[in-house]
């Protein structure tokens, strides 16, 4: 088990690692916030929606809400359309980002079962 463990636990270490831009870009409250705003704007079925938009949205500042949309967009989670000087910003369609979160996710909880069952059985 404990070959098996560290093992599990390094893979679990590197999951993180290579999470970390997604983690915390979504740990904010902030982002959470624009995250959810731009699902519910009206522009996010046409392919995005203007800077203008979100803050209105938000209630958040330009330059606020242009700060979280990189870090956001940095991190995978936004993309941006542009349309001559507009520039429109949407969620992507990369699951890749999500399915490797799940992954990580999964692998937690798969290894803490495991550790919470040798627990029980050695005593």
């Amino acid at each position: 088990m404990d070959r098996e463990y560290d093992e599990q636990y390094r893979q679990i270490a590197r999951q993180f690692a290579e999470n970390a831009a997604v983690l915390q870009a979504i740990g904010d409250e902030t982002r959470q916030h624009i995250i959810l705003s731009m699902m519910q704007l009206p522009s996010h079925a046409m392919g995005g929606a203007r800077v203008g938009a979100i803050t209105e949205k938000t209630h958040l500042s330009r330059p606020a809400v242009s700060h979280h949309i990189k870090i956001l967009k940095d991190a995978g989670i936004v993309g941006k359309r542009s349309e001559g000087t507009k520039n429109y910003y949407y969620l992507t369609n990369e699951n890749s980002k999500f399915d490797s979160l799940l992954q990580l996710f999964e692998n937690v909880m798969d290894l803490s079962q495991k550790l919470n069952n040798k627990a029980a059985e050695d005593s």
